[in-house]
């Protein structure tokens, strides 16, 4: 059955109508609470946007960080009210509760084109309980303050989430994919549905094992498949080399082992490598072979020939997927990795490649190192929702609006 849109829905005219979205609002914040990126609140806007012009009463739903299922001041979406109130370039009310009494009065008072953002819905523990009645009852709430909407499933991010305001909310009002969910699934699937060789996917991040399932799945059918990041220790131990005092997950050793065995002309590691004295922006650094990493250092970055020779291969690749930092891009003595890899995915774009930034961390990357962001094809808001889908798993959020 064919997912109902955005689209449909502003065709079917929706003035005066309360709209309930569920949005991916999750932003980083600095020690003082103010938002370092807020790429996923850009992303957002322009289904808000659409719908405000329609004269839609537009209620959001959204959380920031994990709470543990109470209110907690540190993880309030304030900052993310007025954020978007700036990107919307209108008022943002914030209600002071996810389904309470203000949130209730303040959904009663919408007139056209306004906009309620609803309080951290992980502050309610229905949220993510692992009990369905609890989270059909949050859904049910969260409904009665439409009186009678719909919803528009716009949180990419979370769409692999089976919890309350993805997953419970449309089995109770009439549902829409929006754009963002929609446009990320039309990427994925170019992805997964006979992609154009050279395929080439790149992975960085700390641990193998947030990223086995991928690799599992994606190493068959792969031209390239490039590994870097603080990931990339373990499996340099698996070749029998000392990695200092670097991440390392030793329970992992063996099944890096298993894939090198098996994906030896696929998987390509780094052969040099960024070492420091202690993990701190102005530690002493020297770069060193991938081989030789000397005991008490750790690698905390790849090192330029890695870089030249990660560019060459992703040179002449046709479709590119690139999930996860190179090294700690956040220091400046270790951020030429993920910017000369970043760097040489722009090049194969700008020569016909497709290419995707999966991840919230790799998009923060090209953000903070002041790369182009439309150097790349798609830059994607939601990083474990995309591997899922990669994976081949079914994303509960978005097989309930096919349901």
């Amino acid at each position: 059955m064919p997912v109902k849109t955005l689209q449909d829905l502003l065709g079917a005219d929706v003035s005066g109508r309360t709209v309930l979205v569920r949005s991916d609002l999750n932003v980083p914040l600095d020690e003082n609470g103010a938002i370092t990126d807020p790429g996923r609140i850009i992303a957002s806007a322009p289904t808000l946007r659409a719908l405000m012009e329609a004269g839609a009463r537009v209620i959001v739903t959204a959380h920031l960080g994990r709470p543990s299922g109470a209110p907690d001041p540190a993880y309030s979406l304030a900052p993310v009210a007025a954020e978007l109130g700036k990107v919307l370039g209108r008022n943002v009310q914030l209600a002071g509760d996810v389904v309470g009494q203000d949130a209730l009065a303040r959904a009663e008072g919408l007139t056209e084109g306004d906009v309620l953002l609803l309080e951290n819905v992980r502050f309610d523990p229905r949220e993510t309980s692992k009990d369905e009645a609890e989270r059909e009852a949050l859904a049910g709430a969260l409904a009665e303050l439409t009186d009678g909407g719909v919803f528009v499933s716009d949180g990419f991010g979370v769409v692999h989430r089976k919890q309350a305001s993805v997953y419970d909310i449309a089995k109770v009002l009439p549902s829409y994919a929006g754009s963002l969910v929609a446009t990320e699934v039309e990427v994925l699937r170019r992805l997964t549905d006979q992609p154009e060789q050279p395929y080439a996917v790149v992975l960085g991040g700390s641990k193998v094992s947030d990223k086995l399932a991928v690799i599992e799945a994606l190493a068959p059918k792969v031209d390239t498949l490039v590994i870097g990041g603080g990931m990339c220790f373990t499996f340099l131990a698996a070749q029998g080399y000392s990695v200092g005092t670097s991440l390392l997950q030793e329970e992992m050793v063996d099944t890096c082992a298993g894939l090198l065995d098996r994906y030896a002309d696929v998987i390509h590691l780094p052969r040099d490598i960024v070492v420091a004295d202690a993990f701190a922006a102005d530690a002493q650094t020297k770069t060193v072979s991938a081989e030789e990493i000397p005991d008490g250092w750790m690698g905390l970055d790849i090192g330029p020939e890695s870089v030249a020779r990660f560019a060459a291969v992703l040179g002449s690749a046709r479709t590119i997927f690139w999930n996860g930092p190179m090294g700690v891009f956040e220091f400046d003595a270790f951020a030429a990795g993920t910017k000369g890899v970043a760097e040489a995915i722009i090049g194969a774009t700008a020569k016909g490649a497709f290419s995707v930034v999966g991840g919230g961390d790799s998009a923060a990357a090209v953000r903070l190192l002041g790369l182009p962001e439309d150097g790349f094809s798609h830059i994607s808001t939601g990083g474990g929702a995309s591997l899922e889908y990669l994976e081949g798993k079914e994303l509960p959020g978005l097989a309930i609006l096919e349901a």
